[in-house]
């Protein structure tokens, strides 16, 4: 009878495991999955319900419409980009069978959205009959012609401009090369995944480089913030300067005989701010570094920013130490990372998250939602930041940076030639440009990359020179 009894009972154990098991499961998939298949843009179903409303309009900010839509059928809507690839990286794309992107995919939820009081106007107008309702539009801060300007300027080299307002943090312009067409990814979409220069990749937010120079602006802040006096600081600028079984030259041979701090910065000495990041030691330009966000998660509105990278570094490591004050070693930087650089600097020391929309606007164009602009903090002091606003000046005025100057506007900046070993040991130097103008009353900052383009006073802070100019309505 007891052998019966514990029969039953393992019987209806295992009945009872089974049991909770196919209840977790359905919770599991009832909580977890379900939700990842109806959600999932490769759902037929999704696209059919989507297609109820017209998906709304993406402007610039001055109300130029960036996308169209159109009906096909029960099933899909044709989403036209109409600048091509110039705004690919910045708005993404929607697409049935290749998913949504970008800022596609971060307002997906009011481009689909629709106004109780615009449907019924309408349903009203057209006398009962049903029509086509249309998802709200999306505001940016973009500018069409500042954005065309930096296109067209980078040409057929690999790189990516960022245009910030420093003052609000509305990105202005931001472009990428090479780019995509969104508009026939069916017809290039196995081309571009087999493209060695990744044309899908946002050099902008999720391309990391050797700053290069364009850092000595943060060595030279942490210089002012860590050691007294250094402004009346002088060297003798040999050329070159041994750190232990190292040395370290200056850009391709150039002497700069006796110099001081503005000086070795309006002329990029590297012999003075490898000094300089000795002095520092790593734990200080780490610890300014990252007042700046490097290591860190930038703060933004939805757009995904690859994290810039500053080394830790041993109190023996002495080369690899002056190598990262100038930006070298391994440092590494994203443009939007060294545009809000500089356009902290040029807002007194205050830093704007960056931001790419103002406002959600119905079909009929009523407010629906604004967004402010927003500080993330005051990142230096107002002195510090006038002392660097007036030696970024003197780069532009008479040191590297005379190429980013612009009639009749007077332009602060730095430049950077960056080594990597992108094309090999003899690989070409990227071409750096950041600044901001007017000096005065600053209303743009930049950050120009040029990948294997040089000398950066020359490429980089020549097509800073033009967007700046472009923007500002030169």
């Amino acid at each position: 009878m007891n052998n019966i009894l514990n029969n039953i009972k393992k019987v209806m154990f295992v009945f009872l495991l089974c049991f909770i098991g196919l209840i977790s499961y359905m919770t599991y998939f009832e909580m977890v999955v379900g939700p990842n298949i109806v959600n999932s843009s490769y759902n037929r179903r999704v696209w059919i319900k989507r297609n109820e409303v017209l998906r709304g309009t993406i402007y610039d900010r001055n109300g130029n419409p960036l996308t169209k839509s159109e009906p096909i059928n029960e099933e899909t809507q044709k989403r036209e980009y109409t600048g091509g690839a110039m705004f690919s990286h910045v708005l993404g794309y929607v697409d049935q069978k290749y998913g949504i992107t970008g800022l596609e995919k971060k307002y997906d939820t009011q481009l689909m959205s629709t106004d109780i009081q615009d449907n019924l106007k309408s349903l009203i107008k057209n006398k009962g009959k049903s029509v086509k309702k249309v998802g709200d539009g999306v505001k940016t801060t973009l500018d069409t012609a500042t954005q065309k300007k930096a296109y067209d300027l980078l040409g057929d080299n690999r790189g990516a401009v960022v245009v910030l307002n420093p003052k609000t943090g509305e990105v202005i312009a931001m472009v990428s090369k090479p780019s995509f067409d969104p508009n026939n990814l069916g017809e290039s979409w196995a081309s571009i995944n087999k493209d060695s220069t990744r044309p899908l990749l946002n050099r902008a937010t999720g391309g990391l480089y050797p700053p290069g120079s364009t850092f000595k602006t943060v060595t030279a802040i942490s210089a002012l913030e860590n050691i007294s006096g250094v402004q009346n600081r002088s060297i003798d600028d040999t050329g070159s300067i041994q750190i232990g079984n190292y040395t370290l030259h200056d850009y391709n041979g150039e002497v700069l005989g006796n110099i001081d701090f503005q000086q070795a910065y309006a002329h990029s000495s590297n012999v003075y701010f490898g000094s300089l990041g000795i002095d520092l030691g790593n734990d200080k330009l780490k610890s300014t570094a990252e007042e700046f966000y490097f290591n860190k998660s930038i703060p933004t509105d939805g757009i995904p920013v690859e994290a810039s990278n500053f080394p830790a570094l041993k109190s023996y490591e002495k080369g690899n130490i002056a190598q990262s004050a100038i930006g070298q070693s391994s440092v590494l930087a994203s443009p939007l990372q060294m545009a809000l650089v500089v356009s902290t600097i040029a807002n007194g020391g205050v830093m704007m998250k960056p931001h790419l929309v103002t406002s959600v606007v119905t079909n009929s164009g009523k407010l629906v939602k604004s967004v402010s602009p927003e500080s993330i903090g005051q990142i230096i002091s107002p002195d510090i930041a006038n002392t660097m606003k007036t030696m970024m000046k003197s780069v532009v005025d008479y040191g590297t940076g005379t190429n980013a100057s612009v009639e009749g506007v007077e332009v602060a900046g730095k430049t950077g030639t960056a080594d990597n070993q992108v094309m090999g040991n003899d690989s070409p130097p990227h071409s750096w440009f950041i600044g901001f103008a007017p000096y005065d009353n600053p209303q743009v900052a930049v950050a120009v990359i040029v990948e294997n383009g040089g000398q950066g006073g020359i490429l980089a802070a020549q097509i800073a020179s033009g967007v700046i100019s472009t923007s500002l309505g030169k």
